[in-house]
C-alpha cells in the first residue's frame, strides 16, 4: 500500500521515491537506499506491481546511467520537426518519429541492459548518431587491444584534415574532391610511416576563430546558414620509427594535403600524439588516455546542436535540409592498414549492433523478465509502460 504524502489535508500526487519504498515488500537483503539506481529488487517490484494511476516511474528513476535517453530522444524528435515543415523530408520526419518509440531493458549479469527497441537507420537522427558512435568506440576499443598485442611498439596519432569553406550547394563535389585527396595522400611516400588508419568525416557549421578551448563557439554570423565546414578526422597507427627519422611536423602534413587536393592555398591541418588528461601532464600516458582520444574522433557526422541551430529560423533549417541532399548515401567512414575491418560501414551496421553497442551482454538470450518504457514527447521522458512487458 502507498503512502500518499499530504500538506495541510490536501493529497500529493505521490512519486517514484514512494512508490518503491521499504514498506513495499521487496525481497532483498540489501536495503533500497537509494531508488536512482537499477537494482535486481526494484525490477522484481516493478515487474509485478504495476504503478498506480498518476505515478509517472521515469526510466532516468530506476537507472541513472540511461538517463541520457531522454535528452537524446529529444533532439530526435525537434530533427523531426524540422524535417516534417517540407514535403521533401516527410518521409524522414515519420521515421524519426517512431525511432526508439519504446525500449524494453532486463536484467543479466548484476546489470540493467537494453534488450529491446528499433531504430530509424536516418543519417542525421541524434538517437542513431549516438548509438552508432557508442559502437564504434566499443569496436575500436576492442581493436586497440588486439593491435597492442601484435604491435606493441607501435603508436597512435590524430590527424585533422580540413579544407577552405564550401558554399553549402558545393558540399558533395567538395566531400568528393576530399575522398580522392585522401586515397592519393594513402599512396605517398611520406604515409608509409603509418600501418594503419581510421577515417571519419564531420561537417560542421562556419565557425568563428576561438582563443583557446574554454571560449565559448560563436558562429560565424555572415557563413553559418549558406557555407560548409568539411573535416576528417584522422586515427593513424604508427611505427615507432615516426617519432625518429620519419617524424612528419604538421607543415609538412599541411603541404603534403595542400599537394593532394591540388590547391593554391595551404589548408589547415592538425596533428597531435596523445595528451594526458588532468593537471599532472608528467605522468606516463595511459591506454584510458588513448581511448579517451579514439572517443574524440569518433564523433558524429554533424552534432545534433548543429542541426537544431536557430531552428525557428527559415534559412537555418533551409541549411540542415541542404546538408541532407548533399551528404545523401554518402560514406562518412572509412579504414585501411591494420585497422581496415576495426568498423564497421553505416550500410552494415544492424539494428541488433546499435542494441548492443559493443555489450557483450546477449540480447537474443531469453530473459524472464522485459520492463518496457515507452518514449512520451509532451513529458520529453520515458516513462515505465508495464503494458508491453514481456
Amino acid at each position: 500500500m502507498l503512502n500518499y504524502p499530504t500538506d495541510g489535508g490536501q493529497e500529493k500526487k505521490p512519486c517514484f521515491s514512494n512508490f518503491v519504498t521499504p514498506n513495499c515488500e521487496i525481497h532483498s537483503k540489501t536495503p533500497l537506499k537509494n531508488p536512482i539506481v537499477a537494482n535486481q529488487a526494484v525490477i522484481e517490484y516493478l515487474y509485478s506491481n504495476h504503478p498506480p494511476q498518476g505515478v509517472d516511474v521515469k526510466l532516468c528513476d530506476i537507472s541513472e546511467r540511461d538517463s541520457v535517453w531522454d535528452s537524446h530522444r529529444n533532439q530526435t524528435s525537434l530533427v523531426s520537426d524540422i524535417y516534417s515543415e517540407i514535403q521533401e523530408f516527410e518521409r524522414y520526419a515519420e521515421r524519426l518519429d517512431g525511432c526508439s518509440g519504446y525500449l524494453k531493458f532486463g536484467w543479466n549479469d548484476s546489470k540493467f541492459v537494453l534488450k529491446q527497441a528499433f531504430f530509424c537507420r536516418v543519417r542525421y537522427c541524434p538517437v542513431c548518431q549516438w548509438r552508432r558512435s557508442l559502437l564504434w568506440k566499443a569496436l575500436m576499443y576492442q581493436t586497440y587491444e588486439q593491435i597492442k598485442e601484435q604491435y606493441p611498439t607501435h603508436r597512435f596519432i590524430f590527424l585533422t584534415l580540413t579544407v577552405k569553406n564550401p558554399h553549402i550547394t558545393d558540399l558533395r563535389s567538395q566531400l568528393e574532391i576530399m575522398n580522392k585527396a585522401w586515397k592519393k595522400l594513402t599512396k605517398r611516400k611520406e604515409f608509409g610511416i603509418v600501418d594503419g588508419w581510421i577515417r571519419t568525416t564531420e561537417v560542421t557549421r562556419p565557425k568563428l576563430p576561438r582563443k583557446n578551448k574554454k571560449a565559448p563557439i560563436v558562429y560565424c554570423p555572415k557563413t553559418k546558414n549558406t557555407h560548409a565546414h568539411p573535416h576528417f578526422h584522422c586515427i593513424l597507427m604508427v611505427k615507432p620509427s615516426y617519432f625518429g627519422v620519419g617524424y612528419l611536423k604538421q607543415s609538412q602534413w599541411a603541404e603534403l594535403w595542400q599537394s593532394c587536393l591540388g590547391v593554391d592555398y595551404l589548408p589547415v591541418v592538425d596533428v597531435r600524439t596523445v595528451r594526458k588528461k588532468g593537471k599532472d601532464k608528467s605522468e606516463p600516458i595511459t591506454d584510458d588516455d588513448i581511448k579517451s582520444a579514439i572517443a574524440e574522433t569518433l564523433k558524429y557526422a554533424t552534432k545534433p546542436d548543429e542541426i537544431t541551430l536557430d531552428c525557428h529560423d527559415p534559412q537555418s533549417r533551409e541549411w540542415f535540409y541542404e546538408l541532407t541532399r548533399q551528404t545523401h548515401k554518402m560514406r562518412f567512414v572509412a579504414s585501411g592498414g591494420a585497422l581496415k575491418n576495426a568498423l564497421k560501414a553505416d550500410d552494415k551496421i544492424s539494428n541488433e549492433d546499435m542494441i548492443k553497442t559493443g555489450n557483450e551482454d546477449d540480447t537474443e538470450q531469453t530473459d524472464e523478465k522485459r520492463l518496457n518504457f515507452t518514449y512520451y514527447p509532451t513529458k520529453g521522458s520515458y516513462i515505465y509502460n508495464p503494458v508491453h512487458n514481456e
